[in-house]
């Protein structure tokens, strides 16, 4: 399979992309991607007939923790066209995690993520791409490159007080995250799930403005209820999306803030036990109908959403004004 394409053959396609003196004198050639640490710069990957040159790996922003390299995760130019692709090479870990005395078993998954990819051709709410497998059997993602902004840092960018935001933007954000929860509501009545549910992965299409989810291939098992680790990803970053960021007790204590006295641990999230989500008790201009959907998500909740429909619902009602 490596003499598909000849080094003269992938040079002259090469050119077609990249000014001459960037173009290699001669490629690496990879049809098995199994040491995803060996596929680097310059390198050719094989893939479904197709030529993609590998550019940079990709890097995440999270939780404060700029540029950490994902080395499965490549940046390509699909040499038949010079579109940019990101290629998902397959990467396992597994982890346990515990919320609200439920125990989530987490692993990777690139069946599952080819699944959702095929699942959602054409939706407007999730990324969009394809798998294909390498000669070893790999399951490669070969993906859309998207321009934009992840949700957290268009929130964090923005210079406003909370007030103004919560009044003259947060509504239009609000519109576009209930598209995204309806979009899990989609993969969730077929039986998938995300995952791996966070504010840093909604992209914002810089082109269209749509908000798009990218990273599903985490799985979990919870006997309980299988959907339940996402849910609480999108309490997650519906507060934060309220809250215009988070807000912890040593924010509020820095401030001198008043609100510090009247909060308990009852008020602070449930996954991450240092941010609030009683937020109406530091903002009280935030709707009743609104922060009660928040305390879903709080320590001091005595019940939890079960499915996506009913964050939906309790969502609609305070957009429709309703207490």
């Amino acid at each position: 399979m490596t003499d598909q394409f000849s080094q003269e053959e992938l040079k002259q396609m090469a050119s077609e992309w990249l000014p001459g003196h960037r173009v290699p004198q001669r490629f690496r050639i990879h049809t098995d991607t199994t040491d995803f640490f060996r596929v680097e710069y310059d390198d050719v990957a094989l893939l479904g007939g197709k030529a993609f040159l590998i550019r940079h790996n990709a890097k995440e922003h999270r939780f404060g923790l700029d540029d950490e390299v994902k080395f499965w995760v490549k940046r390509a130019i699909n040499l038949h066209d010079g579109s940019l692709r990101v290629i998902k090479l397959v990467f396992y870990e597994e982890f346990v995690r515990e919320i609200g005395g439920m125990e989530f078993r987490c692993f990777r998954s690139p069946e599952k993520e080819a699944r959702i990819l095929d699942f959602t051709t054409g939706h407007e709410n999730f990324m969009q791409g394809y798998s294909v497998k390498d000669e070893t059997g790999n399951i490669v993602r070969v993906l859309d490159f998207i321009r934009g902004e992840t949700l957290d840092l268009h929130i964090r960018n923005l210079k406003m007080s909370h007030q103004t935001y919560f009044y003259e933007v947060f509504p239009s954000v609000l519109n576009h995250f209930m598209g995204c929860i309806e979009a899990i509501h989609f993969i969730h009545e077929l039986g998938e799930t995300h995952g791996d549910i966070r504010r840093d992965h909604i992209l914002i299409d810089k082109d269209t403005g749509r908000y798009l989810w990218i990273d599903f291939d985490y799985n979990s098992h919870q006997r309980r209820n299988i959907f339940g680790y996402d849910l609480f990803g999108l309490g997650n970053i519906l507060t934060f999306l309220v809250g215009m960021g988070d807000i912890t007790p040593v924010d509020l204590k820095r401030e001198e803030h008043p609100a510090l006295d009247r909060l308990s641990e009852d008020d602070l999230n449930i996954v991450f036990k240092n941010r609030f989500v009683n937020l109406r008790r530091i903002y009280p201009y935030i709707p009743e109908s609104l922060n009660r959907v928040l305390m879903h998500f709080s320590m001091g909740a005595d019940r939890f959403y079960e499915h996506t429909d009913q964050l939906i619902e309790d969502l609609e009602k305070f957009r429709g004004g309703k207490e």
